[in-house]
């Protein structure tokens, strides 16, 4: 038979008697009547009174974005600016190295083969024998890229309820809450690219990751003007 009363405090839960039960209640009306007179102490009233009622903050861990499989192809849906593109991504971080072969609508299909040395490949392999080199400071991206991005909550993308995270005010990045997968990916100069497949651990054939022999070459050109590629700006911002 319980005799008495539970009171949670700022020290914990203690247990009042039965009989002192009604002496409180009546001092406690008595605090409340003087307090409204003088409004500090309805202050400090109050505050005593909201310390009764202190619950553990919410321990919720803030999700952190799934590194890359260290190697993966994945088929991309990219819009610059009302251009579109599908993109055909190959990963392979083991080997140092990231292919994109984009399309462009109705027009070219250009190859940019990326290297963790720096060097990149921009090629047609077409008649036409396009090529360009170009050189940057960093190699491909890491598989833990998104280190340090900063978490925005969740959005529904496309049907898919995502963890989204946004770095260096460059990328907004969508990933599935349940399958881990990336959905949508944002930048801010208007690109956008939409996930239309995603294989862990697709391996491209070796031979069909060396570049063609006119790209060493020293009267090709590519202009690379033309295609609209925020990947090897991304590994500078980012990397």
């Amino acid at each position: 038979m319980d005799d008495g009363t539970y009171i949670i405090s700022y020290w914990g839960v203690k247990r009042e008697p039965k009989k002192a039960r009604g002496a409180n209640r009546n001092r406690n009306r008595h605090r409340m009547a003087s307090a409204t007179k003088h409004p500090f102490i309805l202050f400090v009233f109050l505050i005593q009174y909201s310390l009764l009622f202190v619950f553990p903050a919410d321990s919720t861990p803030i999700p952190s974005p799934s590194p890359w499989p260290p190697q993966f192809y994945s088929l991309l849906y990219v819009n610059v600016n009302g251009s579109n593109q599908v993109v055909d991504l190959w990963y392979d971080w083991p080997n140092g190295r990231n292919l994109n072969i984009i399309q462009h609508q109705l027009g070219k299909r250009l190859y940019d083969l990326e290297w963790n040395n720096g060097t990149s490949f921009f090629y047609t392999l077409d008649s036409n024998q396009e090529c360009e080199t170009k050189h940057f400071e960093v190699g491909i991206l890491r598989p833990d890229w998104l280190d340090g991005a900063h978490y925005l909550g969740q959005e529904k993308v496309h049907g898919f309820l995502c963890n989204v995270w946004e770095k260096v005010d460059f990328i907004w990045y969508y990933e599935d809450v349940v399958s881990k997968r990336p959905v949508h990916w944002r930048f801010f100069n208007g690109m956008s690219a939409h996930v239309m497949t995603f294989e862990e651990g697709a391996v491209r054939e070796d031979e069909k990751w060396q570049a063609p022999v006119y790209c060493f070459d020293k009267g090709t050109e590519y202009s690379t003007s033309e295609v609209k590629l925020v990947d090897p700006v991304l590994r500078a911002s980012i990397s």
